[in-house]
């Protein structure tokens, strides 16, 4: 193994550890009270004090946003395929996805709330809208940029639309669909907690806001840390389920 791919390997973790070293010690030397910013070794104290509740709360939140990804994935993957394959659907559906992306979910969630009641369904379909459109788009992309020199020569074979649309647009739009599905889950991981604070009685935002309403700053910064970990090992999944299908779209650069 080369020198350059140790250090590869290894700079994740030494940029991690130098954060929160450099995090610990400036609280240290500043004299930082734990109120406004806790030290590392604080959150962490209180992320071993209070772990029963943080568990059933990140538990929760987890659920919540699988649940609200997983439809993304459905209805972002089906709609993506739709919008790409009739270019009169895309310029038809572009603007109305566009602008319903703009409005912030946070302005939703009241709305969500007045239909559906506090719990989980609006921390559901939080995840889901914030989640879906960057999987529409993306795999909307991978099917309008197909090269149409490859669609004029399996016509030419006889293929029809929908041929070239399952046999080669819908392979070529893995690639984007899985990048598509990183961005996603971290989305969803925003949506839902945005929803928890404002409107539930569970999960991590709802942790969050009942220990910040009692200054239990220590224990905001834990339940950040459990997002923070839940969101990295959901990305890494992803990626691994990109690296393991779209291996043959990726080009190898050695250092």
């Amino acid at each position: 193994m080369s020198k350059y791919r140790v250090w590869a390997d290894l700079s994740p973790w030494l940029t991690t550890i130098a954060f929160f070293l450099l995090w610990e010690i400036g609280c240290r030397l500043l004299g930082i009270p734990s109120f406004i910013l806790p030290a590392p070794s604080q959150a962490i104290a209180a992320l071993i004090e209070f772990w029963p509740g943080i568990w059933l709360n990140a538990a929760h939140t987890m659920f919540t946003t699988l649940l609200g990804f997983a439809m993304a994935v459905a209805i972002g993957a089906a709609l993506g395929v739709t919008v790409g394959a009739s270019p009169l659907i895309y310029r038809a559906v572009n603007p109305l996805l566009i602008g319903f992306n703009s409005i912030p979910k946070v302005a939703l969630v009241p709305i969500l709330v007045l239909w559906f009641g506090i719990g989980t369904v609006p921390a559901v379909l939080t995840a889901f809208l914030v989640a879906f459109f960057p999987i529409t788009v993306n795999v909307a992309t991978g099917i309008v940029t197909m090269e149409p020199e490859l669609a004029d020569v399996l016509r030419s074979l006889g293929a029809s639309k929908l041929d070239i649309l399952l046999k080669v647009g819908v392979p070529r739009t893995l690639p984007y669909f899985f990048a598509s599905l990183k961005v996603a889950i971290t989305l969803a991981f925003v949506g839902a907690v945005i929803s928890e604070t404002v409107a539930a009685n569970a999960g991590i935002g709802y942790l969050m806001l009942t220990a910040s309403s009692t200054f239990r700053v220590p224990l905001v910064f834990a339940a950040l840390l459990v997002i923070a970990a839940m969101g990295i090992l959901m990305y890494a999944a992803a990626a691994l389920v990109e690296r393991r299908y779209t291996r043959w779209a990726t080009r190898v650069v050695t250092g």
